[in-house]
């Protein structure tokens, strides 16, 4: 007698394409694609579970590479499936969700340590105790770590007392640029910042026209305008002594920092 195979529902998360095999059609996912894939019980089951993950993830970012045959699966399977689908499972990238049966295994990056917890905690409050949760998730680099690895502890340069960037402080955008274009829809709050030489209301005005500065510069890079903002400090958030002049020259600086 032959038996049937238990049903599968196998998810690539946002981020993992350059492990995703080529489409009949020959296309490939973007990076921001989740790949649905799998043996699902009925049609029915496989809309619901499409339905569900273009809800959370935009219709055009869900791959459907799912198959429906004569699959044998659990009792409530596919209620506890579409259940799990929700913001919780946002959290994790460049790792896959897969469900067989009633064995559950997921694994990529989380933002951090919390996560790394919550998650399959929070898988599980969807399943019965028949079900078993098998984690493989790790931390991975967020994004502000991204943009301040990018800075490397540089400063973007402007000419003295204007803010017109000089070459090098183009050359320190041009590298931001190429990191934030590697980014998930970020938001990013541009923040200018002066020493405490000279009066404080002109130093405010100057560093909200650099940070603007900055901001337009990466605009032409290709970073859209309406995912940045600006704003500017003055001297009043100095991170070295101003009382040197090396201090000074820390203190003449742009910051990035991520929103969302």
């Amino acid at each position: 007698m032959r038996i049937r195979s238990a049903a599968l529902l196998a998810l690539l998360l946002a981020g993992t394409a350059a492990g995703v095999p080529a489409a009949a059609d020959g296309t490939a996912a973007g990076n921001d694609k989740v790949v649905v894939s799998g043996t699902l019980p009925s049609e029915a089951v496989k809309a619901q579970i499409l339905a569900k993950l273009r809800e959370m993830y935009g219709a055009d970012k869900v791959v459907d590479r799912a198959e429906v045959s004569n699959v044998v699966a659990p009792g409530n399977w596919e209620q506890y499936v579409t259940a799990m689908l929700d913001a919780n499972l946002k959290q994790v990238s460049h790792g896959q969700l897969k469900v067989e049966g009633n064995e559950i295994r997921i694994s990529g990056e989380v933002p951090n340590e919390y996560q790394r917890q919550q998650v399959p905690s929070q898988l599980a409050a969807h399943f019965n105790g028949t079900y078993h949760i098998h984690p493989d998730l790790r931390i991975g680099t967020s994004d502000q770590q991204v943009l301040d690895q990018a800075l490397a502890n540089r400063v973007v340069e402007f000419e003295s007392g204007s803010a017109i960037l000089t070459p090098r402080g183009r050359l320190v955008l041009d590298e931001m640029a190429a990191a934030i274009v590697k980014l998930q829809d970020p938001k990013i709050a541009i923040v200018g910042n002066t020493d405490s030489s000279g009066n404080r209301a002109a130093n405010i005005q100057l560093s909200l026209a650099r940070a603007a500065a900055v901001r337009d510069y990466l605009a032409g890079k290709r970073i859209p305008v309406a995912s940045m903002t600006v704003s500017g400090n003055g001297p009043d958030q100095p991170i070295a002594d101003n009382a040197t002049e090396q201090g000074r020259a820390r203190n003449r600086r742009i910051d990035f920092k991520i929103l969302r």
